[in-house]
């Protein structure tokens, strides 16, 4: 049989790590967590007193977009499928090949549960799929291994967007689920087009390897975008521009760094679960890949520990430069104050209202003499200014109108 041709329909592309938002933007990052916190919110209650095991598509999911790979050492072909029907049975008249079925949206009831029962998968375990916010784990299966991910990005609007990867496996397949069309995993699939890859050669799970391995991997771009913006908000407050903007970034940045440590804690658990499997389930020509995720997730751990501390580190910083700024305000009407006390303090002298020329014409001479001098004013106003510079000379040797 004639082996599909290659679809030609483009791929959408995997958008990089969008920059830090900027300047003005907040109410746009205040809508935006408020519709994501609504959306989990629906999607949870909308499961609450279900019977174990139903089937429920999100409003908001797409249509869903069914793609084939099959390969094998001297194979392979690649094409979308826009009828299930079709995409099935050429999988089944090719059992010597391996498979990758890639399934984007949900938004078809129908189809899921047809996949359901071709492959034979758990009510439970299509439940946790089409849920699309379970955390990190592997199950067995019938025919193989039931595995989850959670795919990261750091948006624009200063969030980890985290989709979630179900795989399957198989003797001679990988059945893979996603809510959306973008994704992390065209590295793979590009390691499988150019055949220089061992993912042709070896075992249906090394493919579900290869694509643990390149969320893992995914996780850094991730995290150097928040390294990058939490560089960008040191910056900001060494400058002395912080705002109380920048303290609300702050804090939300904070969030997203817990959130992605709770992503990643678990994917770490879910390696080490299948490095304890038995040999009959997880060979161990696989595990020694497996081991390298292991690390990697335990990088990212690390990583998401030491930026944690960073922002510990720039809420500190952030408070005692508002601390410094305070300081430095009061210091200048301290000064201000200090210097208009004796000023104050000789005026009021000279208006206090002590008649030099009593009721019955006499002369009280010890009553304001300086009130008759034609130099009087004069002299005064000349005291005020010496007693001004003087304190201001003080105040220059103390390096009080200075930073030192």
């Amino acid at each position: 049989m004639t082996p599909p041709e290659p679809s030609t329909t483009p791929l959408p592309p995997h958008p990089q790590a969008a920059p830090p938002l900027e300047a003005d933007d907040d109410d746009q990052l205040h809508t935006q967590v408020a519709a994501d916190r609504d959306a989990t919110r629906q999607a949870r209650q909308q499961m609450v007193g279900q019977r174990p095991g139903t089937l429920m598509v999100r409003e908001d999911a797409v249509k869903p977009r069914l793609f084939l790979i099959s390969y094998d050492n001297d194979f392979f072909a690649e094409q979308e499928y826009q009828v299930y029907d079709e995409l099935l049975a050429y999988f089944r008249q090719h059992p010597e090949q391996k498979h990758w079925l890639d399934v984007r949206g949900y938004d078809d009831l129908a189809l899921m549960q047809r996949l359901q029962e071709d492959f034979r998968i758990h009510p439970l375990q299509m439940e946790d799929v089409l849920g699309d916010y379970q955390r990190a784990k592997v199950e067995e299966t019938e025919d193989g291994l039931f595995l989850v991910s959670r795919m990261t990005e750091f948006t624009r609007l200063l969030d980890i967007d985290d989709d979630q990867l179900s795989i399957f496996t198989g003797p001679n397949y990988v059945l893979t689920f996603q809510d959306d069309y973008e994704d992390c995993l065209d590295a793979v699939r590009l390691r499988l087009r150019t055949g220089r890859s061992n993912i042709r050669r070896r075992p249906p799970l090394y493919l579900a390897y290869a694509l643990t391995d390149v969320v893992l991997d995914h996780y850094y771009p991730t995290m150097a975008a928040i390294g990058d913006y939490l560089e960008t908000l040191e910056e900001r407050i060494f400058q002395g521009r912080p705002d109380r903007r920048v303290l609300n970034r702050i804090l939300h940045i904070k969030k997203d760094i817990v959130r992605f440590r709770r992503l990643v804690y678990p994917e770490r658990e879910k390696i080490g679960e299948l490095l304890r499997m038995p040999e009959e389930d997880v060979p161990e020509e696989i595990k020694v890949f497996f081991k390298d995720c292991y690390d990697h997730a335990i990088q990212a751990l690390d990583l998401a520990e030491s930026y944690r501390e960073t922002v510990s580190s720039l809420v500190e910083l952030y408070m005692s430069d508002q601390a410094n700024r305070a300081n430095e305000v009061m210091k200048v009407l301290t000064i201000i104050s200090s210097i208009f006390i004796p000023l104050s303090f000789v005026v009021g002298l000279y208006g206090m209202n002590f008649q030099r020329e009593g009721p019955d014409g006499r002369i009280n001479y010890l009553n304001m003499p300086e009130l008759y001098s034609p130099w009087g004013y004069p002299v005064l106003l000349l005291i005020l200014t010496l007693i001004v510079i003087g304190q201001l000379t003080y105040f220059y040797r103390k390096g009080w109108l200075t930073n030192r």
